[in-house]
């Protein structure tokens, strides 16, 4: 079950739900993959709607790692996503706003 005080989303690749989480490992790793000088910047990024599908990519790629998953990271270039790119998109999105907003109670 996805715990959103914790930070998690839930994604469906290949049928299967995989919980993310972009724990502070993973958001470090994520700013150096994607050439951020801060988290704030690497936010910033994407509520401005400056993302590539290369940026979403590492963004799931580094919560399934944050979040534990089974699943190989390395194996979502080619993997069924539930929703298709669209669904990849909003589950990034959901994952970086996780990681910095508490949830409504």
């Amino acid at each position: 079950m996805t715990n959103p005080w914790r930070g998690e989303v839930t994604l469906v690749i290949d049928g299967q739900p995989q919980v993310m989480r972009l724990t502070l490992g993973a958001l470090a790793g994520l700013e150096a993959a994607l050439a951020e000088p801060s988290l704030v910047a690497l936010v910033e990024r994407f509520e401005q709607g400056r993302f590539s599908s290369a940026d979403v990519l590492a963004v799931l790629k580094a919560g399934l790692l944050g979040g534990g998953c089974a699943f190989d990271a390395n194996r979502l270039d080619h993997a069924d996503i539930a929703g298709g790119p669209m669904g990849a998109a909003r589950a990034a999105a959901e994952l970086i706003a996780r990681a910095f907003v508490v949830p409504e109670a």
